[in-house]
């Protein structure tokens, strides 16, 4: 495989997105890639997605490289000549770019197999933007042996050339909540003969988006966004129920349990300060993504020896199930600038694809190197 035949594969999978664990024409296209690049492939049992191996002729470690291959569900509003043809479907975070990165880092060590000190699996998983696909995959027992994993991320906010690499967290924990407050539903000419629920949802909101600052290390990035709120439908009734959701983001441990716990409590509370009843609703995200400050020195050296420059990315606290690798080993979530002028998750998303075969050169030198650390 070479650059023009990588930029062409990239482009295919644009025009034909697929959401997560619907990755079927994605993974035919893998599979059928590293079939014909001569690369052996693990079964995995899952659906979609794939796992190749390259190397284990000679002594050394397993090193693992993990792309993502989903997409979103959102309409591109771009004009590239291969915009998306799946009506409602977009590559919008850039696992399409991705995926051709590290097909095109597996066929660059399929090209040194016989020199590799120790074996490299590189995973094509699905399902990330519903957070459950790192699960999965990690759940095969395929990838007990690696003894590193490095991810990688495109990175609109930088331009082709520059490689995000920044040590402990990068990303967050995120977690859902939802709270379901019972009340008793009258007419809104007689609340007193009913327990309006309203009231009681509109304390829980304001209580909530106070709780960081109360449960929280000022120091530790940590946020409670309440996103959605229903109850009743027209002007002259007092609903009998009503709903509140939102989002928790940390990137401490402590901080995640912390903020369940004060929510939970405001939750019960301000329900019956109100004569309601609420049931409480956690959903558990991957954990935080925290890179190894070792290996990022590594990572990072290698980048600037390659002719890369290195920022650190911006920290946010958005999510990735990256993490799924990271509890069992160590690695780097590496971010790859590929500009573009719009943010993931945006209709007129892009990438740079002039910066798919630079990245693919950088992670397949650096499995290589670390294969025989």
């Amino acid at each position: 495989m070479d650059e023009r035949q990588l930029v062409a594969f990239f482009e295919d999978l644009h025009a034909h997105p697929e959401l997560g664990f619907e990755e079927y024409r994605t993974t035919e296209k893998v599979v059928a890639e590293l079939e014909r690049c001569g690369i052996e492939r693990l079964e995995t049992g899952l659906r979609t997605g794939a796992i190749a191996v390259v190397g284990g002729k000679r002594p050394g470690r397993t090193i693992g490289l993990r792309c993502d291959m989903d997409a979103l569900p959102i309409q591109e509003a771009t004009n590239l000549s291969y915009v998306s043809q799946n009506d409602g479907v977009m590559h919008a975070c850039g696992h399409d770019f991705h995926t051709a990165v590290m097909l095109g880092a597996a066929a660059l060590l399929k090209a040194r197999e016989a020199e590799i000190p120790g074996m490299i699996k590189i995973v094509f998983q699905p399902a990330e933007e519903i957070a459950v696909g790192g699960k999965a995959v990690v759940a095969t027992g395929l990838l007990d042996d690696v003894a590193e994993f490095y991810g990688i991320h495109s990175y609109p906010r930088f331009e082709r050339g520059v490689l995000g690499i920044k040590e402990g967290p990068v990303m967050a924990a995120p977690d859902r909540f939802r709270i379901d407050i019972s009340g008793r539903g009258t007419h809104a000419a007689q609340p007193y003969k009913g327990v309006n629920p309203i009231p009681a949802a509109a304390a829980v909101v304001s209580a909530a988006q106070s709780l960081t600052g109360l449960a929280v290390d000022p120091f530790s990035p940590a946020l409670v966004t309440v996103t959605h709120i229903e109850a009743g439908n027209t002007w002259n009734v007092v609903p009998g129920a009503a709903v509140v959701e939102g989002t928790v983001r940390t990137l401490i441990p402590r901080d995640r349990e912390r903020i369940r716990a004060g929510l939970e409590r405001i939750a019960r509370s301000s329900a019956e300060a109100y004569g309601c009843d609420a049931a409480f609703t956690w959903g558990e995200g991957p954990a935080a993504v925290i890179n190894d400050g070792a290996l990022c020195a590594v990572a990072r050296e290698l980048a600037l020896e390659m002719g890369f420059r290195v920022d650190r990315q911006e920290d946010t606290l958005g999510g990735e199930d990256f993490s799924e690798y990271l509890r069992r080993c160590p690695g780097v979530f590496i971010r790859v600038g590929t500009g573009g002028g719009y943010p993931s998750h945006h209709p007129k998303f892009t990438v740079d694809t002039a910066a798919l075969w630079p990245a693919a050169r950088y992670f397949a030198r650096l499995a290589f190197e670390r294969a025989g650390a």
